[in-house]
């Protein structure tokens, strides 16, 4: 036992520093292209063009959850999945997923110090090595489909290395990364629109009237007519659950495992996909059995055995959130404001890159105070004290604190009777949370 788990540490911290390495290949000057990553891509022998049917998904909400729906969906009728996914929570070998299981240590190891060699020292994004790994991983492992999310944008993204996929999802598009994708829904709609392509099954989740105007045009000058959410299919909430109806489908379906009335939605364009994909055999009962088991952690995630939960008093709740745009922050705010039982504290961290007051600004009516804190081992973090500064100027009663224990001890002492705890606010900072779980710490890679 004590020599299998000696060995198991020095390979993770071989993926850990060849993880380091590739991060120093980084360009000095980003330009948007997709020639990088083809170069690498051929000389590891084209893996791109041996991959299992893809679902390309895009968009800057939902990816991630579409990707849970679909997955549980096609577990549940027998067929075997791969999933590439971005960021991890906590081990980098969460983003690539062989038949549902994350890969192993010793495959991932080598692979990457394969995709190191043949790039030879050559600029190169940390996303884009990465990826070409996750597509060597996946051409060696036979499967029934590849759910392939995409990491940033679409035109230049990475994933869009694949030149006919089965199918493409673009889920609802808002305002994120703007400093590489532009600061309009338009341009910002123009790149994710870019992952469609000519007699590809495109399927568009709901949108901004202003996003879903690019989506479509692009769809008609790529030749391809998107399934669209609102004209071809539709979800409506019911008491139990949803209704999806579309021009040739009419489900009534259960409540999705994951919790917010905005993974409905999220259900639905899994549905809406599947359902486009005529070659596989998916019933009722598959759909249904996907939606009730559905995991995806770090998003809307109560805490239960944690060591942070040891910190809480009987009829005290902790949560977890990811979301951390101003779209996520009203999607959240949507299902907190039914929270009424109990009042609700947060416990918040960002990245530097985003304004915070447009996510925090939706939750300020619902939240009796907030604790800030920085998220660990991110150097791209903002703050507590600047973070405290901005839930302030969105009337959120804020004060910093040291680290994320006593940002909930903090909160417990200032309250008068049991509440919630919401951490949110930054997917890397669910990771920190998550990782206390397992005694690790997360390799933060900000890519």
């Amino acid at each position: 036992m004590l020599r299998f788990a000696r060995n198991r540490r020095t390979t993770e911290d071989s993926i850990d520093a060849i993880l380091a390495r590739l991060q120093q290949l980084h360009p000095k000057t980003i330009d948007l292209s997709l020639g990088r990553i083809l170069s690498l891509l051929d000389r590891l022998g084209r893996p791109q063009d041996q991959l299992p049917p893809v679902i390309h998904v895009a968009g800057t909400n939902g990816k991630g959850s579409v990707i849970a729906f679909l997955g549980a969906i096609l577990n549940a009728a027998g067929y075997r999945v791969h999933t590439y996914t971005s960021p991890h929570l906590v081990h980098f070998n969460e983003r690539i997923r062989l038949g549902g299981e994350t890969i192993s240590d010793g495959e991932l190891c080598a692979i990457l110090d394969e995709c190191e060699k043949a790039n030879a020292g050559d600029s190169i994004s940390f996303f884009e090595i990465t990826t070409a790994a996750a597509m060597v991983a996946f051409s060696r492992h036979p499967a029934d489909i590849l759910l392939l999310e995409c990491g940033l944008g679409g035109r230049f993204d990475a994933t869009n290395i694949v030149k006919k996929p089965a199918a493409t999802v673009i889920t609802p598009v808002s305002m994120d990364h703007m400093h590489f994708l532009g600061d309009t829904i338009r341009q910002i709609a123009a790149e994710k629109a870019a992952i469609q392509k000519k007699d590809v099954i495109s399927i568009v989740a709901p949108q901004h009237d202003q996003a879903n105007a690019v989506i479509t045009d692009y769809a008609a000058a790529a030749g391809t007519q998107p399934f669209q959410f609102g004209r071809d299919w539709t979800v409506t909430p019911t008491k139990r659950g949803f209704q999806y109806r579309s021009t040739r489908l009419s489900l009534d379906l259960p409540m999705p495992n994951l919790l917010g009335r905005h993974q409905i939605f999220n259900a639905g364009t899994a549905v809406a996909c599947l359902e486009r994909l005529d070659t596989l055999e998916i019933s009722d009962k598959d759909i249904a059995k996907g939606i009730t088991s559905a995991r995806w952690p770090g998003r809307l995630q109560r805490l239960i055995n944690n060591p942070l939960t040891e910190h809480l008093p009987q009829g005290w709740e902790l949560w977890l959130d990811g979301g951390h745009n101003p779209a996520a922050g009203s999607a959240l705010a949507e299902t907190l404001e039914k929270w009424t039982d109990k009042p609700l504290y947060l416990v918040f961290g960002m990245m530097d890159q985003k304004p915070p007051q447009n996510f925090l600004r939706p939750l300020a009516p619902l939240v009796r105070g907030l604790r800030a804190v920085t998220i660990p081992g991110l150097e791209a973090s903002m703050t507590a004290e600047e973070a405290a500064e901005a839930a302030s100027e969105v009337d959120i009663p804020s004060q910093p604190s040291v680290d994320i224990p006593t940002a909930i001890q903090d909160t417990v002492r200032a309250a008068s009777r049991p509440a919630r705890v919401l951490i949110c606010g930054s997917l890397y900072l669910a990771g920190s949370v998550l990782a206390l779980s397992e005694g690790a710490t997360p390799v933060r890679t900000v890519g």
